[in-house]
């Protein structure tokens, strides 16, 4: 890999960046986090590569800006590893998990305003079956949302997953996991705007790729995986809007090619020493050389 900027813009303990940095001695990395734990933790782990190390405590929808005041050259390489990270999951009182009892917080950046606090007790019924749906993908949303207002207030995660179990039907829970899963899902987007934030992260790392830069996303559910997708085949055909089939008239430039047609997937080795890897989708992007006018 040339020299250049690389962005981890889920920088998260940076085991990822540590094994770049460690393997491409001329790549510079900008890493960016909301969580300031995170920071602190990378920081440590990134101390022999100070030199080439510049940590961002923001959210990953300012790559593009961040990117544009440091280069013009662009971005030789973006990495986002979307998500909950295993240790804001690990530590019970941030909130995350529905496995242990924790503050009602799910905040990736602990000084946003809006937790699951207020989410859980302060959402009216139309608005909280929404999101659980629409976030989750959970078919028993309302069931799920009248059962959470009529046990308010609910103190902590352990009571919340308790409640989420009870309101599903006992055959549907034995099918796709913990019952609760779906619906902290849900909660953790609200909160921390995941999916806002992705679609303006997406658009801007792609906008400051370097010609010949790469681009690699993981995503471990089907809402996140779908915008990867969505905004990986844009930019593959710039946006073409001809029939398909059809030779394009429409004067779209394809931006990017796909590494792969598809998503990559951990094999089965991975998934046995991290269950965490089963849900993981890996879609990548190489930017195009600049056509000559």
């Amino acid at each position: 890999m040339p020299g250049g900027l690389y962005v981890d813009a889920t920088l998260g303990g940076a085991g990822h960046a540590a094994a770049v940095l460690q393997a491409h001695p001329g790549l510079r990395l900008l890493g960016l986090d909301r969580d300031r734990a995170a920071l602190d933790a990378a920081a440590g782990r990134l101390e022999r590569f100070a030199d080439r190390v510049e940590l961002v405590h923001t959210g990953f929808d300012h790559i593009a800006e961040l990117v544009r005041e440091r280069t013009d050259q662009g971005a030789t390489a973006v990495l986002m590893d979307l998500g909950v990270s295993s240790p804001q999951l690990d530590r019970a009182e941030r909130g995350f998990s529905y496995r242990a009892a924790g503050p009602l917080d799910m905040r990736m950046d602990r000084e946003d305003t809006l937790s699951a606090d207020d989410v859980v007790n302060r959402y009216e019924y139309a608005p909280l079956a929404r999101l659980i749906a629409d976030h989750g993908e959970e078919r028993y949303a309302t069931r799920i949302a009248r059962a959470i207002i009529a046990a308010r207030p609910v103190r902590d995660t352990e009571q919340l997953a308790e409640i989420v179990r009870d309101a599903i039907p006992a055959p549907a829970r034995r099918h796709g996991g913990h019952p609760a899963k779906r619906t902290f899902q849900a909660i953790r987007i609200e909160v921390n705007r995941e999916l806002e934030q992705l679609a303006d992260a997406l658009d801007g790392a792609l906008s400051v790729l370097a010609p010949g830069g790469r681009m690699a996303v993981m995503s471990y559910h089907s809402l996140e995986d779908r915008m990867v997708k969505q905004a990986f085949r844009g930019a593959e055909t710039g946006g073409c809007t001809c029939p398909q089939g059809l030779p394009c008239v429409c004067g779209a430039e394809p931006t990017v090619r796909l590494l792969k047609r598809g998503a990559w997937t951990a094999d089965e080795a991975e998934r046995r020493d991290n269950r965490r890897a089963e849900s993981v989708r890996l879609r990548a992007v190489e930017r195009l050389e600049e056509q000559a006018s």
